[in-house]
């Protein structure tokens, strides 16, 4: 089992030291989804919700947050993002699924902002139908794949080809 690097030998935390890695090229791939009535995705669908264009208001979020991700998470590394690049899709008539990709050229990877960013456009989601539908749910939220540094390629096998965790 591979060693949390979050720690140092006494059990303190710790930024982990990434300067003698060698900068690579870093994607990460994380989805989420939001679940609601029927009723909700059809206005979100038409931009028939009073506050405005639910999925544009919740990609701008996301984005925003995948950009603030090291200040929203203690030990995540500022990282200069290349690109952060939200999308949606409607599975069914109740469930909204949210996946981000995010890239850097860097010493450390992107996982975080990817999580990040689609949980925070699921909030907003939230945020922006609650008046109408407060039984909304969001998740699960999963990093979907990775790729670049050390470790290599990753993709969670619990993430299947249809986009559904």
């Amino acid at each position: 089992m591979a060693e949390f690097t979050h720690f140092d030998e006494r059990g303190a935390s710790r930024m982990v030291d990434v300067g003698e890695k060698p900068v690579t090229r870093r994607v990460a791939r994380a989805r989420t989804t939001v679940r609601m009535q029927p009723d909700t995705a059809a206005k979100i669908r038409a931009r028939g919700v009073h506050k405005g264009d639910v999925l544009e208001v919740a990609r701008l979020a996301g984005i925003m947050a995948a950009k603030k991700t090291a200040e929203l998470i203690p030990l995540c590394h500022v990282l200069p993002l290349e690109s952060v690049r939200i999308e949606f899709a409607f599975l069914d008539d109740r469930r909204l699924q949210i996946e981000a990709t995010v890239s850097v050229e860097a010493k450390t990877g992107v996982e975080m902002e990817a999580l990040t960013a689609v949980s925070v456009a699921a909030l907003t989601v939230y945020d922006m139908c609650k008046s109408v539908d407060r039984q909304m749910q969001i998740g699960p939220t999963l990093l979907v794949e990775k790729s670049g540094g050390r470790s290599g390629h990753f993709l969670n096998p619990d993430a299947d080809a249809t986009g559904t965790p």
